[in-house]
This record gives structure tokens, C-alpha cells and sequence, in this order.
């Protein structure tokens, strides 16, 4: 069975500390960083290793959504933001969908090409130019045009045996606070969030996402506790009104908008409590290990099913591998396509912001 913990490690390959934590039963998962990555070939060995641990294996996640929030960089492609996207969609639809497809394969099919199971993405919130860490990471400011964009960008990761994981329900674009450093704190009424925010979230349930990612947000008038601790959130809105049967992976809990939870062992309950069914514990080793203490013996068996979806496929034999994917025409024909879109600029932004 996989464990109801996803944490990091440190280096690029795995010493004798690491091997004995991912060995534990409490942990389900390993999310990279850039620290992780030096090159697509190391990138493989490492996910081999951790993939031989486990039986099942581990799942692997990182966030490649693409422009800022990119962690393997140097022998993978320069993903554009999804904003670039959204603006080639107010130009020319289906241009813009048929690109979007094919940016989700390529970002998949690399991943998948060195192990990587799924990336945290697409980001199903708002560009409604508030929310700094949110931004250009954002499709468009109008909710059916975020989902068509997104399900366009499901499709080509699919294609290249990844699903995909939404984030962050049910919208972080309406507040300007980064959860990373502080508590967002949203006063508008539940009307308005479900006549904008949720919708795209509605729309990618309907279609069968199997999982999501909910944000460390306060929306007082809809619930008195963060989104991620709620059960309000998760289990009348997102699993009762919004019949979603997919995983919920927690955001970061060591960030600091999980904080009104208490300490990192009452924000792993919390979180449990509210429906949450894999936890991230990021960049805290000892928070880590406090959290998987706090969880010996736990079990949650309807929860198997849903990580199990989780691991990724090779529907395409012809990109299982670095060398394969390397010779596939389409993914110069891609990059080509993509060259209008990116700039240097994205290279030069600070890479720090977590799922």
C-alpha cells in the first residue's frame, strides 16, 4: 500500500537516510525540485531508484506547469506560461487548443521519458490580475475559457500516459496574499465564488479528472476554517455538490498559510480530517518526520484506488525513453511551434514557488 505522506529529499540521488524514509510505510510519494535535477539522464537513474524501492512504487511528482514554475530546465524543453496560452486563445482558438494539446504532451511525454509519474498541473485558477504567485501560471480570466484551454492540455498528457492533478481548489486568483508566506484571506460571498472560480473545477470534474489540489485559503463567508483543513470544502462542496471521487493531495503543509492549523502534527489531522488523502510535507525534514509519527498504523484503503490511477503509463512505446523521445519528430515540430511564445526573460525569474 502507499502511505498518505509525499515529501522531498535533498540531493540528486538517494543516500542511506533517504532510502530508509521512503521505505516507511507512511510515505506514498516523492515530490523533485530543482535541487533534484542536473540532467535528463541523472533525472532517470534517480526516479528509477526511487520507483525500485516500493512495491507498489512511490509516486513520483514534480511541478513542470510550465514559464516560472518549471524545475527541470537545461536538456528539457522551455515550457511557455499558460497566460502565453490564454492570450493565443483571444487570437485564434483553435490554434490556441491545438498548441495547448500538444505543450501537455511534450511536458508529459519528458517526464514521463525519465520516470517522473505526474506533474502537479494545470492550475484551473483565474488571471484576473491579483494574485502575484498566481499570475502568468493562470490560462485566462474567464472560467470556460481556463477549462477548454485546460482540458485541451489533459488531453495531450494523457496521450503521453500522465494524468493530471488541478490545483488549487476552489480558486486562488481573486486574492493578492501568497499562501507560501501568509494566509490568503477571500470575503467574497459563496455566489460569486461559484459563478466564477469553481466553474473551470466543475467543469474538469464532469470530465472525469482524477485528482485536485486544494489552496490554503480563508473564505469566511463560506467556512470559518482553510480550505485544505475544511470539511465543508472538501466534503460537501468538492465530494457532495461537485461529486468528485478523485485523490486530494493537501498543498504544502509547512507553508505558512497552513499555520492556523497549529502544529505540523494538528495540520496533518486537519487535513485527514477534512478529506485530504496524500499530504505534502516540503523542504522540512523534521517536519516530515514528525508527520509520519503522528500517522504509524494509519490506513486509509479507499484512498489506494485513487493514487493507484496515479502512476504513469506508456501508451506511447516510441517516447518510454530518453532516446526515443529524442528522435520523435514531434517534438522538434513542437518546440518550433513554441518558439514565438517563450522568452529569455522566463529563464531569469526566481524559481521557488512550490505546488
Amino acid at each position: 500500500m502507499l502511505g498518505a505522506v509525499m515529501l522531498d529529499i535533498a540531493g540528486t540521488t538517494l543516500d542511506d537516510t533517504d532510502k530508509q524514509i521512503l521505505m516507511r510505510p507512511e510515505v506514498g510519494g516523492v515530490i523533485l525540485f530543482s535541487r533534484n535535477y542536473e540532467s535528463p539522464e541523472q533525472i532517470s537513474a534517480l526516479c528509477a531508484d526511487i520507483h525500485a524501492l516500493r512495491e507498489p512504487p512511490l509516486l513520483i511528482a514534480v511541478d513542470q506547469e510550465g514559464g516560472i514554475v518549471q524545475r527541470f530546465r537545461h536538456g528539457f524543453t522551455e515550457l511557455p506560461t499558460m497566460e502565453s496560452l490564454g492570450d493565443l486563445y483571444d487570437d485564434d482558438k483553435e490554434v490556441a487548443l491545438k498548441l495547448t494539446e500538444q505543450v501537455g504532451w511534450l511536458m508529459a511525454a519528458e517526464l514521463r521519458a525519465v520516470g517522473v509519474d505526474f506533474s502537479f498541473a494545470p492550475v484551473l485558477d483565474l488571471h484576473l490580475g491579483l494574485s502575484t504567485v498566481i499570475d502568468s501560471r493562470a490560462f485566462h480570466a474567464k472560467p470556460t475559457i481556463v477549462a477548454r484551454l485546460a482540458q485541451a492540455l489533459i488531453r495531450g498528457m494523457n496521450a503521453a500516459g500522465m494524468n493530471a492533478v488541478g490545483k488549487h481548489f476552489p480558486g486562488h486568483g481573486s486574492v493578492v496574499a501568497d499562501s507560501h508566506h501568509q494566509l490568503p484571506v477571500d470575503e467574497r460571498d459563496w455566489v460569486d465564488i461559484n459563478h466564477a472560480d469553481l466553474r473551470p473545477f466543475r467543469i474538469l470534474i464532469e470530465a472525469g479528472i482524477p485528482a485536485l489540489m486544494p489552496a490554503h485559503i480563508l473564505f469566511p463567508k463560506v467556512d470559518s476554517k482553510v480550505v485544505g483543513f475544511s470539511k465543508h470544502w472538501l466534503q460537501t462542496v468538492l465530494r457532495g455538490q461537485l461529486g468528485f471521487q478523485g485523490a486530494i493531495f493537501s498543498d504544502d503543509l509547512s507553508m505558512a498559510g497552513a499555520a492556523s492549523a497549529g502544529t505540523i502534527e494538528q495540520r496533518t489531522q486537519a487535513a485527514l480530517e477534512a478529506g485530504c488523502d496524500m499530504l505534502l510535507v516540503c523542504n522540512d525534514r523534521a517536519a516530515a518526520l514528525k508527520v509520519l509519527n503522528h500517522l504509524i498504523g494509519y490506513e486509509n484503503p479507499a484512498a489506494q484506488a485513487r493514487f493507484l490511477r496515479l502512476h504513469g503509463t506508456t501508451p506511447d512505446k516510441q517516447v518510454e525513453s530518453l532516446a526515443g523521445l529524442s528522435a520523435d519528430l514531434r517534438r522538434s515540430d513542437i518546440r518550433a511551434s513554441l518558439a514565438n511564445l517563450t522568452t529569455d526573460t522566463v529563464l531569469n525569474l526566481k524559481d521557488d514557488m512550490m505546488s
